[in-house]
Parts: structure tokens; C-alpha cells; sequence
């Protein structure tokens, strides 16, 4: 049964008065459209409110609102140096988001769209510097889920929408991992179900040739150069952030992370004991996440196994994070992931995770 609870006023939530969003779910054509309804109000009145998308659930605000995007990075406590993604819901829209936009463009719009690529372009004057940390360009994304697209057709203004989650942490893959981050901290919490993609768009950075891959995702490497011939990868170094996802450390579970291979269950303690980051652990609070090589539960907090398919794998990989944080883990241990495209996204995703401050 979906929670739904009541709403205090935006005037409250300014001032800092914590307050319990409404969770509104969407789980039938009428209550969709009321959901919708409600949506478009708020951020309409410059509200942030959180919806679902395919990838992740976003933290939404009018792209166009200097303010709202601002309460996005305050509600977050997100950097200001790290641009968000600003989310369209027709080719149209994003077309006027940009300073011009180029046969490539089309291209892999025309590919990938709607769906989880974002594409990096030079903004246009519209898009205000806090969308973009200030830099020349933007990324653009024609999300697939479809309550977000209702919720920006009827808007008629693109979304800023970075996951809806504190800076750094796990992203939310449903509205009770947002309730957990965010309930008291924003009016409204949209609840579409499980996220389907699971992980963050691919970011394609078009603005340099040849294109650079800025952040991988389940749109992987070679299907982009069938679209664009060739292709770099990774962020230039020094460089001003152009796309969200490239910080060192991001997409954090509390507890501490540890990706390993292991042969049987005596070399998995070995290399949990000996390995070398020194990470303090207590054998209950240690909790495995396996896909091939499944160890016994014997001297382990809890085993989870996850299908050894990537797009399976996507799906769940945060929910599972989510739940390890949930029955108090201290030290997640996932087996390390097969080689090959698919999987590129999902190790991004667990390498950064696992980085020690």
C-alpha cells in the first residue's frame, strides 16, 4: 500500500521548517493524471519536487528558474561546480536549449531518443549558469518514462533533474529510497515504481570532436559509434565539469564498499582480510553481492545474488545497496563484474562508489 501523507506549505518550507512530502503514486490513469496535476502546479510556483524517470528518480525544477534550480543544489547540498542535466520532452525543446544543433545531434537523437543518453551541446542564453556551473554548455537528455514526459508537456519548460538524493550518496531507483533522503525536505515525492534503467544516462559530450563519452551507462560505447564513427573517453583533465557523474567519489552507499574476484569461499575472507585499504569489519556486518561466484552465508552478515545479465544487473544494483545500508551493513562486498561494454556503466558507477576519502 502506498503511503500518501499531507503536504505543509511551501512559505514553511522555505523558512526551514521540516515538513513530510506528499507521496503520490500514479498506478492507474486517474491518479497518474492527478499526479500530473500536481506537478505541474508545483513547479509551475518554482517548487522542487521529485518525479521518476527511467534511470533514476530526478530532483526536479523548472531549468529555466534560476531560483528553483538553486533550491535543487541547497536540498542536495550538492556543489555548485557540478552542472545538472536539463530533461525535454520533444525535439523542439531541445533544440531551443541550445545554442545550435548539429547534424550529429539528430543523428543520435533520432537513435537514442527518448531514452537514457544525454548530450552535451553549447547552451543557450536562456539556460541560466546554475544549470551548467557556469560553463558554455549543457546537457540534454529526452527522458522515456512516461509520467515525466506528461509532467514537461504540460509544463512547457524543460526540468533540471539531478538524482533525487543527498550530494554523493546512493541514487534512488524508488520513491521510498527518495522518502528516505529527501521526505522532509520537499513537497512532493512522485511514486512511478522501480526504475527500469536503473543507473544514469550516458553522457556524450558533442560540443568537441571527436565526440568524448563524459559518462558511461547502458547506452555503451559501440552503439554510440555506429551513430558517430568515432569517439573519445573521459573528461579533459583540468577541465570545468560539462556533464554530473565524474567526481571521484559518487553514487556512495554508507557503508564502506570493496569490489573483489574470488575462487571459493576461504580466498573471498582472505582477500577481505588482507586487502589493501585496511578497511575495519565485522563479519556480521559484512554483506556480499554476488553474480557468478555465490559464497555460503556461513561467517557473513546476508549473501544477495544478482542476475549475471548487465541490464539485469542495472536494475538492481542500487536497491540492494540501498537495503545492505538499510540492515546496518559496515562493508558491502561485490564481485567484481564481467568484462565487455554492457558492463562498463554499472563499473563506473561501483569504482566511484568504492573510492575512500
Amino acid at each position: 500500500m502506498r503511503r500518501v501523507v499531507a503536504r505543509c506549505c511551501p512559505t514553511q518550507t522555505r523558512a526551514g521548517v521540516n515538513m513530510a512530502a506528499e507521496i503520490l503514486p500514479t498506478h492507474s490513469p486517474h491518479l497518474f493524471d492527478l499526479a500530473v496535476e500536481r506537478a505541474v502546479q508545483l513547479l509551475r510556483d518554482g517548487e522542487v519536487v521529485a518525479l521518476p524517470t527511467e534511470t533514476v528518480y530526478g530532483l526536479a525544477a523548472n531549468a529555466l528558474n534560476h531560483n528553483a534550480v538553486s533550491r535543487i543544489f541547497a536540498i542536495k547540498g550538492r556543489p555548485t561546480h557540478n552542472p545538472v542535466i536539463v530533461h525535454v520532452a520533444s525535439l523542439a525543446m531541445a533544440r531551443h536549449c541550445v545554442l545550435d544543433w548539429p547534424p550529429l545531434a539528430g543523428a543520435l537523437a533520432r537513435g537514442f531518443w527518448p531514452g537514457p543518453l544525454t548530450l552535451v551541446l553549447t547552451r543557450a542564453r536562456k539556460i541560466p549558469d546554475v544549470v551548467t556551473a557556469g560553463g558554455p554548455t549543457v546537457g540534454i537528455r529526452w527522458p522515456s518514462h512516461p509520467f515525466v514526459q506528461a509532467v514537461i508537456r504540460s509544463c512547457e519548460f524543460p526540468l533540471a533533474a539531478p538524482s533525487a538524493n543527498l550530494s554523493n550518496q546512493l541514487s534512488p531507483t524508488t520513491a521510498e529510497h527518495v522518502r528516505k533522503f529527501l521526505g522532509d525536505t520537499i513537497p512532493l515525492i512522485v511514486d512511478g515504481g522501480q526504475c527500469q534503467v536503473g543507473i544514469e544516462s550516458t553522457v556524450l559530450d558533442l560540443s568537441v570532436s571527436p565526440p568524448r563519452l563524459l559518462r558511461p551507462g547502458m547506452i555503451h560505447a559501440e552503439a554510440l559509434l555506429a551513430v558517430t564513427g568515432e569517439l573519445a573517453s573521459g573528461s579533459s583533465a583540468g577541465s570545468r565539469l560539462k556533464s554530473p557523474g565524474l567526481l571521484p567519489k559518487h553514487y556512495s552507499p554508507r557503508a564502506k564498499l570493496l569490489m573483489l574476484s574470488w575462487k571459493d569461499d576461504a580466498d573471498l575472507h582472505k582477500k577481505i582480510t588482507h586487502h589493501p585499504s585496511h578497511i575495519t569489519h565485522h563479519a556480521s556486518r559484512t554483506y556480499i553481492v554476488a553474480h557468478t561466484h555465490i559464497p555460503s552465508a556461513e561467517g557473513f552478515g546476508g549473501i544477495s545474488v544478482i542476475p549475471h545479465d548487465a541490464e539485469a544487473f542495472a536494475r538492481a544494483i542500487y536497491a540492494e545497496l540501498h537495503r545492505c545500508d538499510e540492515v546496518g551493513a559496515e562493508l558491502i562486498v561485490v564481485e567484481q563484474l564481467p568484462e565487455g561494454q554492457e558492463w562498463q556503466g554499472i563499473r563506473d558507477r561501483l569504482e566511484r562508489a568504492a573510492q575512500i576519502e
